[in-house]
């Protein structure tokens, strides 16, 4: 945690979803956010909020959002932010051990806190919790980066070095883990990426039912300019219908640098 502090730090978050392929990641995770969260005025548990760009979105529709964060400096800017005013609370807090009551949510978003947690029993403690809060028939939505997404970020760098950044990637694809060893920048933190069908498995052992993954970004690290594509009506029309199409495909999942995996609390089962 001490070199994912670090990282953060920086203070690299706040505008990350404004540029780049970021900018597909928001549209996206908030079209199914959208599709996919009971609707308003639900409560939802935004764990690891990061600077409230969802958190955000969601006041904005009327949600009662709980806004929770590991990282000092991004519950700083939640706090501060005169546009997450509404927040019904904002936490200091980790996704192992949640603040929360026993059934209170409606749904949990943990879009970020499963890849920060390599350790198999840490992300089993955090969607564990996540199912904890949760009332009976709450949904769970849960982000991954996905296993090849650092091949597939090396290709798209002009910059490469290629000597260093070799043993990073193939080690990410074979195992899960993703090691920045010399904290370079242009490099991710510690983090564990997935394969679709493991981030499937993980949430279902947690006791959630009608799990399903789906690509958030799907093909788009294939654009050379995600962010003047988007800038065009049509072709952002085109770009998100293709998307919508190919969300589920079990033959392009693997390629999207990002997966939400959706699932529910079972209505007649009580949390174990």
């Amino acid at each position: 945690m001490t070199e994912i502090s670090a990282y953060y730090g920086q203070d690299r978050e706040h505008d990350r979803l404004t540029r780049g392929l970021g900018t597909v990641e928001f549209v996206r995770t908030v079209e199914l956010l959208g599709r996919l969260l009971p609707p308003a005025p639900a409560t939802v548990v935004d764990v690891g909020a990061g600077a409230g760009a969802y958190a955000r979105e969601l006041l904005g529709q009327g949600y009662v959002v709980h806004a929770l964060d590991a990282m000092p400096g991004h519950v700083e800017r939640l706090r501060a932010d005169p546009t997450l005013a509404g927040l019904a609370s904002v936490t200091l807090g980790d996704a192992r051990r949640l603040p929360y009551p026993d059934e209170e949510a409606d749904a949990a978003l943990l879009l970020g806190p499963l890849y920060h947690l390599p350790a198999e029993a840490d992300r089993a403690q955090a969607l564990a919790e996540a199912r904890r809060v949760l009332k009976p028939g709450g949904r769970v939505l849960v982000a991954a980066i996905s296993r090849a997404a650092a091949i597939a970020g090396d290709f798209s760098r002009l910059d490469i070095d290629e000597a260093y950044a070799r043993s990073i990637r193939e080690t990410a694809y074979e195992t899960g883990v993703y090691h920045n060893p010399e904290g370079r920048p242009g490099f991710f933190t510690t983090a564990y990426f997935h394969h679709p069908q493991e981030l499937a498995a993980e949430v279902q052992a947690a006791g959630f039912a009608g799990v399903e993954v789906l690509a958030i970004e799907g093909p788009t690290n294939l654009l050379r300019d995600p962010e003047q594509a988007l800038a065009d009506p049509a072709r952002r029309a085109g770009i998100l219908r293709a998307l919508r199409q190919v969300e589920r495909d079990p033959a392009l999942l693997g390629i999207s640098p990002h997966l939400l995996a959706v699932g529910t609390v079972p209505a007649s089962s009580a949390a174990p």
